[in-house]
């Protein structure tokens, strides 16, 4: 099956008392003030507080939330940073990570014994199969594209110093396509992804940066070159600055 955004619908009362418990302390008012504002705001309100963010990263409340709770909380807090605030968005990307990040579902389009691991071979073989097999292919073009240089922008600008590899532009070039043609699909639509891929096709270099952030502050905090990393951090923050000045 695709990946689609179903994370949050999974969110269950036992999620919700565990960020009400963190961010009351214990303390009777605040917990009776959350729980008030749960019951007219839904948990999304919980969820996009900042300071339930701080809460669960944390101490030992990050080890106690469940893998869900920690990357939506990433996820959706990296997308508000840049002012990206759809939560379907936020919900698509965090089911991403957390699938991708089992066994080798990263390099696979769902559970084929065939193995990808260039961008390169992914289009090749889009070009030659069949309407529903081009559309998993599309889309695990888009995903596969959007993890690598999403989580690992040290290891690709690493092999751009050691090797001459393509660089980050080449995956936000391939990946975006492959989202934009993949929401044209019939499956797509039928699914109601067509949105989201367009979503990540249109925007997938801010959201490629806020990936970054992830991995740069919370997952590969003392890996790569710190040098380069910096540099990436600069040319991305320039672009997010000046890209809304040069579309206008």
């Amino acid at each position: 099956m695709v990946v689609v955004p179903n994370v949050r619908s999974n969110f269950g009362r036992s999620d919700a008392a565990l960020l009400i418990w963190l961010l009351s302390r214990g303390e009777e008012q605040e917990r009776d003030a959350l729980e008030t504002r749960l019951g007219e705001e839904g948990l999304d309100a919980i969820l996009d507080d900042p300071r339930t963010f701080n809460a669960v990263l944390a101490g030992p409340a990050f080890s106690s939330a469940s893998p869900e709770i920690l990357f939506y909380l990433l996820v959706r807090h990296a997308l508000l940073e840049d002012g990206l605030h759809d939560r379907l968005l936020a919900d698509y990307l965090t089911a991403l990570l957390l699938a991708f990040g089992k066994a080798k579902r990263a390099f696979s389009v769902q559970s084929d014994e065939k193995e990808f691991h260039h961008l390169v071979d992914l289009v090749a073989a889009g070009n030659e199969a069949s309407a529903r097999r081009a559309f998993l292919l599309r889309v695990h073009l888009g995903e596969f594209a959007l993890w690598l240089s999403g989580l690992f922008p040290d290891h690709i600008t690493a092999r751009v110093r050691r090797r001459g590899a393509p660089g980050l532009a080449y995956y936000e070039e391939l990946g975006s396509t492959g989202y934009r043609l993949a929401a044209k699909y019939s499956d797509a639509q039928a699914q109601g992804l067509s949105p989201v891929y367009q979503a990540c096709a249109d925007g997938f270099p801010a959201l490629r940066t806020a990936l970054n952030r992830i991995a740069d502050r919370y997952l590969f905090p003392a890996t790569g070159d710190r040098i380069e990393r910096l540099l990436r951090q600069v040319a991305d923050d320039f672009n997010r600055r000046s890209g809304p000045a040069e579309s206008t």
